[in-house]
């Protein structure tokens, strides 16, 4: 089937607006510079697009599609990998994307933080995607077999530690956000998939203690080195 040019159009304003409101911001980019790197007509556009708050949903609706396809095709290479690696692997794939020469942080936290207060659409579009990246999350983190509780909080760490690279990578530069990001994964893993692995040993050192004593929580966060009634 023949493409239209309404729809033809449509690709090409979306497809320039996104590399333009990535590049230099939301606000700074006019309709005009829009319509000049696309090659259309400002009637056009504006036949394609009633507003640019209506493009710049379009653009995230069309980025959010391109990388929930680039997080799937990740997943997959996952696939077959140990499960804990499989969940800071997503941290390599963070880092191949914090080094691209364009990058310029993530676009859905740099338009929500432009627009997100005054555009509902805006709004909706950025937390539909971050939405989906957290499911993606919670099926690495079900590979590791937590209790339902204890995965739903792992997701959520990984969840933020992931947008805090995110937004502080395009502030120093630097790709190794990424790494670090990675080791701090590798550190809330290991720790939560430590007291599934040990759940049994513990239950029985627990009944060993059971006349008095140190619990087997506070034991184990004595072993993590955690500062407790440090002077």
């Amino acid at each position: 089937m023949e493409t239209s040019q309404e729809e033809i159009d449509r690709i090409s304003v979306v497809d320039a607006a996104s590399r333009l409101f990535y590049e230099h911001g939301v606000r700074a980019v006019g309709m005009d510079a829009v319509r000049s790197s696309a090659g259309v007509p400002l009637k056009r556009v504006y036949r394609a697009f009633r507003s640019k708050e209506d493009l710049v949903e379009a653009t995230l609706r069309t980025r959010d599609a391109a990388l929930r396809d680039a997080v799937e095709d990740h997943l997959a290479r996952q696939a077959s990998e140990d499960p804990k690696e499989a969940v800071v692997g997503l941290f390599d794939w963070m880092h191949a994307w914090f080094a691209e020469p364009d990058f310029r942080g993530c676009a859905f936290i740099n338009a929500y933080g432009e627009l997100g207060h005054d555009v509902e659409a805006v709004s909706a579009a950025v937390r539909d995607h971050k939405l989906a990246f957290r499911q993606s999350l919670a099926r690495l983190v079900d590979g590791l077999g937590l209790p339902a509780g204890a995965a739903d909080a792992l997701t959520e760490q990984l969840y933020i530690l992931a947008n805090g690279a995110m937004a502080v990578a395009p502030i120093t530069g630097s790709a190794r956000t990424a790494l670090d990001a990675k080791a701090a994964a590798r550190a809330l893993v290991e720790h939560a998939t430590s007291w599934t692995d040990g759940a049994d040993d513990d239950a029985r050192a627990g009944r060993r203690r059971s006349s008095g004593g140190e619990s087997g929580f506070s034991e184990a966060l004595g072993q993590a080195g955690t500062p407790c009634a440090k002077p």
